[in-house]
């Protein structure tokens, strides 16, 4: 199904399958044995456990009973409503929770031919980036008889309980899954690009046009297959799992199955003016206690509802933990939101379709500054620089970037008494429109973009970039952690993200022939103004041509201006420093563009450092003729070539 999937632990299914069959004997896992290290590594379970396979429990077991639903699922004796709820999640979309329990119907119990069934499963995560295939054998842990963890409400039906002890394989444990996001559960199991909403820090009970943004983004991340989790913040240890007065449970998460705009009344025949409500309906995982408010189950809002309207929407009045709220009563009363977004990179779509990079890195620790790569964030200004440095380009005039920085799970940690996600985030700054070296300094660089510093597994950014060229450095809020991460970027275009890996050029054997650089120079403009005019209008569509040795670069053009704000940067290393650097303005034409002027700098490390205003000369040297306009540049050159 996908072009590779690896296989965890290097088990692999089919091959450990056929073995089982050939040799007439159930499947045991050596990887994940039922014994009490699969279990926990430090609260035991609430009795004598037992662990026995499907048919121990029921007479016909089944992966799936009338198919796959949100109902399915029950919170069992663990703290990983977060897991059952991005599992009632992914229960809504089939062509995801294919790809998480893949050949579903050859994995299935087959009482015609029993000889067949070998008590092996196996599940696909999208593991750290990767699609992992994970084996588990059908041995589950009970107490009394009973599943301890999750379970379903149909007692034959066991995808959930399988499931569940796969994802805890991955984890090392089943207490290793006590406490979690369904965010993160949903990003393992379809790779989606998570984004954490606070509902109160942006007000949206508050400001009513931010609400209905809001609703409108997450009625099209819900219709375009994404999915999205929810949870009440507590406040203190003790409010954990506390009922509300409105019958919701603090510090619980609840999946969010559908968002709808729901018509009141009904809709005469060529009238569409009845009045609509902006309406989302929830799961809670333990398949019980549900909202008591306004548009709960048995209210009387919901006689203001035709019959086929409710129809449509599958009301039902029974106490199965699903429920509807008006979106305002959700702002009220929920704090956090976790929106999946399955981001479309399919070139065969009515939809937008995001060009897709990824890469992977790590922070690590070294005592040479050069060579650390853990210099934590932006407030560590004496190490901040350390941190790996990733380029990309922003090609169009503007560009909505989306950006996932994601770090390795630390779960498999908890056994050694770790296992916390770091506090994570990155900076954006705009650079030089030709830098393929890392940043040793921040002296022109614009700082564009922070994101949120979090101790969540993954921090997600949405921001619209101008055209140019970028530089992004993820870091832990602390220098000095080590751990490894994946960095996704979305764009419009192709943005050629990749790690600047190198300080300075490189001294090759051509560096004794050709010469090797003597200094570096970073140059700005930031402006051209009182261009002579082009057009019948008045006008002008400038852009600029830096010159150096033999390197050039070139801006943007600017449209119909004789005051055009540039902002270009440019950096250089040179290695015959009696040539000066050559800035030419141009006016683009379709036929033949046209040259408005020039400067030449000496661009020498002892030149001034500040903004200077020159005025734009013809071609030849210094003492060419004035010609209309000038600019306004920023030049900072350097005989270490490492400054900058």
């Amino acid at each position: 199904m996908f072009s590779s999937v690896k296989s965890f632990k290097d088990q692999k299914y089919h091959e450990l399958k056929q073995q089982c069959i050939k040799q007439g004997r159930l499947f045991e896992d050596p990887e994940f044995p039922a014994s009490d290290e699969s279990l926990f590594y430090n609260r035991c379970p609430p009795g004598r456990v037992e662990w026995k396979r499907p048919k121990e429990l029921c007479e016909d077991p089944q992966l799936f009973v009338n198919g796959i639903s949100a109902h399915d699922l029950h919170q069992g004796k663990l703290g990983n409503c977060w897991f059952v709820a991005a599992c009632s999640c992914l229960a809504l979309r089939e062509n995801l929770w294919r790809n998480v329990i893949p050949s579903f119907k050859e994995q299935e119990w087959d009482s015609k031919r029993p000889q067949k069934y070998a008590g092996i499963f196996h599940f696909q995560f999208w593991y750290f980036g990767q699609w992992t295939d994970v084996v588990i054998d059908d041995r589950l842990p009970t107490i009394n008889g009973e599943l301890i963890y999750c379970h379903s409400n149909v007692e034959n039906e066991f995808w959930s309980a399988l499931l569940e002890k796969a994802y805890a394989k991955l984890a090392e444990s089943y207490e290793a899954l006590d406490g979690g996001t369904a965010a993160d559960a949903i990003v393992d199991f379809t790779g989606a690009v998570a984004e954490s909403i606070d509902l109160v820090k942006g007000k949206y009970c508050e400001n009513i046009s931010e609400q209905m943004k809001l609703f409108e983004d997450l009625l099209k991340v819900h219709k375009r297959g994404g999915l999205i989790s929810c949870s009440i913040a507590t406040s203190s240890p003790n409010d954990t799992e506390v009922e509300t007065k409105m019958g919701l449970i603090i510090g619980h998460a609840y999946s969010v199955t559908a968002i709808q705009k729901v018509r009141l009344g009904e809709r005469l025949l060529f009238s569409f003016k009845s009045e609509k409500l902006f309406m989302i309906r929830m799961r809670n995982p333990w398949g019980k206690k549900e909202w008591n408010g306004a548009w709960s189950d048995q209210s009387e809002e919901w006689k203001k509802v035709s019959d086929s309207e409710r129809k449509s929407l599958g009301l039902t009045v029974q106490n199965d933990g699903e429920f509807w709220m008006t979106f305002d009563d959700w702002c009220q009363n929920f704090t956090d939101v976790d929106v999946c977004r399955i981001v479309n990179t399919s070139y065969f779509s009515i939809h937008k379709t995001w060009e897709k990079k990824m890469v992977r890195g790590a922070w690590t620790k070294h005592s040479e500054p050069l060579k650390n790569r853990s210099g934590g964030c932006f407030d560590y200004r004496a190490t901040f620089l350390q941190n790996p440095q990733y380029v990309f380009d922003v090609k169009k005039g503007e560009d909505k970037v989306l950006i996932s920085l994601q770090q390795e799970d630390q779960r498999i940690y908890k056994k050694d008494g770790k296992g916390d996600n770091f506090p994570i985030g990155f900076e954006i700054f705009k650079v030089e429109l030709n830098r393929d070296y890392r940043i040793h300094k921040l002296q022109i660089q614009e700082r564009v973009a922070t994101s949120i510093y979090v101790n969540t597994r993954t921090v997600f950014l949405r921001k619209l970039l101008a055209r140019g060229r970028y530089v992004l450095i993820p870091t832990t809020h602390y220098p000095g952690i080590v751990t490894a991460f994946i960095l996704r970027l979305f764009t419009d275009v192709p943005s050629k993200l990749r790690e600047l890996k190198l300080d300075k050029p490189k001294w090759t054997c051509w560096s004794i022939l050709c010469g090797y650089p003597r200094i570096v120079t970073e140059i700005k403009i930031h402006s051209a103004e009182g261009l002579q005019r082009q057009d019948r209008s008045g006008g002008a569509d400038p852009y600029l041509i830096i010159k150096c040795e033999n390197q050039k670069v070139r801006s943007a053009v600017q449209q119909d201006t004789v005051s055009a704000i540039f902002d270009t940067q440019a950096l250089f290393y040179r290695k015959n420093i009696k040539r000066p650097i050559i800035v030419q303005v141009w006016n683009s034409n379709v036929l033949c563009d046209q040259f408005l002027g020039q400067v030449l700098l000496a661009a020498l490390p002892d030149d001034p450092r500040e903004p200077q205003t020159l005025q734009l000369r013809g071609k030849g040297g210094r003492e060419a003729d004035e010609m209309p306009g000038h600019i306004t540049v920023k030049v900072v050159s350097s005989d270490d070539l490492m400054e900058l």
